[in-house]
């Protein structure tokens, strides 16, 4: 303390207010603990969403920076009649010579084709596998890669052979090539087995035959059923513009162009509205938290009550008693507070491990959580500190 001159009162300063509010903290160690742990689980959650869906966010803008913005389809809709479109054989060859767009393949699903393990299977059991005739430019217009074996190319395209997506050989059982399914009343080679895909995950449920093996073996009509096309990436809204009367020239409006990165910002607004509501449960938690530390400090007056007559009766001023029990409330608050934060990180980096995301934790939500709990801790503190202020020196002196 810092000694004035006359019959002034010592003054508190900084370092003897932590000082002494320490000293009440350690004489009650398991109902500190307690205490803390509920701000430590209120902040602890509120760092965990935060956390997880920002290394969401932030795997999501990998993966878009890898696999491009870019990417546009193009399909069949509804015809004037309402019955489904077709899109002209020639649409994918009329698409790649448009002069903004650096590359284009198709594929067509082929109805009343299914894959099978082998030819002993229930017809019925299918497993919600797509067949499709697929493009050999495929892989470079999307995106694709192989986990196992090769894509088609101009010498297997022509035969009965099958590139499998990634949830179609986990269904059938086939994690090598040169395994044989059967399609189409037919045996095909696995040649190969793709990666997933997130700008094109039906294809992840397809097994992909050639162009030409789908057209001698299998009846296809050469009508696509999607044109992916990749656009400059100065000039997408201007292939968006032109895409549908590129790939059909006689009914452009029946033809439905998409764009797969704007399904996965919309399922990015998604996430982020859940987490506005994790972080309100979070919010409730950490009142909780607050509740309990208010409680416990109304406790501590209680039963200190003599501590607080000396102090009194020994020259402490009311404002003295006041910021004692004030930074005793935030120290309690703090501790938890910093507890709430490791916690917060340690659970976001384990998720984050677990996913394959990188593990991001923003400052600004680490030091939010500190100032959160620095607020709470002064709010439960005031009413027991202003309490413990009023008390008289012989009163507090007298309690039992």
């Amino acid at each position: 303390m810092t000694r004035t001159t006359g019959d002034a009162p010592a003054r508190l300063g900084p370092r003897d207010a932590l000082r002494v509010g320490a000293a009440g903290l350690r004489s009650r160690p398991m109902r500190v603990f307690l205490s803390a742990l509920g701000i430590a689980i209120g902040i602890a959650a509120m760092i965990g969403v935060v956390g997880i869906s920002t290394s969401s966010r932030a795997q999501l803008q990998a993966s878009l920076d890898r696999l491009g913005t870019n990417l546009l389809t193009a399909g069949p809709g509804r015809d004037m009649l309402g019955d489904d479109a077709k899109l002209p054989a020639e649409a994918v060859g009329m698409v790649r010579r448009m002069p903004d767009v650096e590359s284009a393949a198709a594929t067509a699903k082929l109805d009343d084709t299914h894959v099978y393990r082998n030819d002993h299977i229930p017809e019925g059991e299918s497993g919600g596998i797509s067949v499709l005739a697929a493009d050999l430019a495929l892989p470079r217009t999307v995106g694709l890669t192989t986990s196992a074996g090769t894509w088609l190319n101009a010498g297997t395209a022509g035969y009965p052979a099958v590139v499998l997506g990634a949830d179609t050989a986990e269904a059938l059982g086939v994690s090598t090539p040169n395994v044989q399914v059967w399609l189409g009343s037919q045996w095909f080679t696995v040649v190969g087995v793709l990666e997933p895909n997130q700008l094109a995950p039906e294809l992840d449920s397809a097994a992909l035959v050639g162009w030409d093996a789908a057209a001698t073996r299998l009846g296809f009509d050469g009508h696509p059923t999607t044109v992916y096309t990749r656009a400059h990436k100065d000039a997408v809204p201007e292939v968006r513009d032109l895409l549908a009367a590129t790939a059909s020239p006689q009914a452009p409006n029946e033809v439905e162009v998409s764009r797969p990165s704007d399904a996965l910002a919309a399922q990015d607004a998604t996430d982020q509205a859940f987490t506005g509501l994790l972080l309100g449960l979070g919010g409730v938690a950490l009142l909780v938290g607050g509740v309990g530390v208010a409680n416990t400090m109304v406790i501590s007056v209680l039963e200190r009550r003599a501590e607080i007559g000396l102090r009194r009766s020994l020259g402490a001023t009311r404002g003295q008693i006041r910021l004692q029990f004030l930074t005793e409330s935030q120290l309690l608050a703090a501790l938890g507070g910093v507890g709430g934060v490791a916690i917060g990180i340690v659970v976001t980096a384990v998720f984050a491990v677990t996913q394959g995301w990188p593990t991001v934790v923003p400052v600004w939500a680490m030091a939010g959580g500190i100032l959160a709990t620095l607020l709470i801790g002064g709010l439960a503190g005031l009413y027991p500190a202003v309490r413990a202020a009023r008390l008289a020196p012989t009163e507090a002196l007298a309690a039992p």
